[in-house]
């Protein structure tokens, strides 16, 4: 799954649209997402506000401030625990399954996910897509940049467990 999404992501023309739950992604998926924004794709991540593990939330947030830099848009779900695992790219290309988008996920948990090449379940997914973005907060640069020092200090503790997520 990891390959073919990160393949996905680097051959994106038009869109990227990521929802999940746990979102601590390896420096290879964090390239992928900054590079397409930066060549115009509209690339959206619409992660949790709360979530049933908030170490998982915290170690996200950890890369907001490169990704909000690079042009990525980011939302948070906060009105419900999201749980939540898609992705549709460019309106044709669509994948919904249990994959977090973390190291365990794509290495050692067994995972399944479905992958389809077709428009009309792309527009179906870019419909649901919308509608957890109706019921998200925009989190934008300016606002990120002035986080406060504990969340700053928080950000890094989370930064240094990423990797057994």
């Amino acid at each position: 799954m990891y390959v073919t999404l990160v393949s996905a992501i680097w051959h994106a023309e038009y869109r990227v649209y990521i929802t999940t739950a746990y979102f601590a992604p390896d420096e290879q998926f964090l390239r992928a997402l900054k590079r397409a924004a930066q060549r115009g794709v509209d690339v959206e991540l619409i992660l949790p506000r709360y979530s049933d593990y908030a170490v998982a939330r915290y170690t996200a947030q950890t890369h907001y401030q490169e990704l909000l830099a690079a042009g990525v848009k980011i939302f948070e779900r906060n009105d419900a625990i999201l749980h939540a695992k898609t992705v549709t790219i460019d309106g044709v290309w669509s994948t919904v399954g249990s994959t977090n988008l973390d190291w365990l996920s794509f290495a050692s948990d067994d995972e399944i996910n479905i992958t389809a090449l077709d428009p009309e379940f792309a527009q179906r997914m870019e419909r649901a897509f919308a509608a957890d973005r109706e019921h998200s907060r925009e989190i934008t640069l300016a606002r990120w940049e002035h986080r406060s020092w504990r969340v700053r200090i928080r950000d890094f503790l989370a930064s240094t467990v990423q990797t057994w997520l």
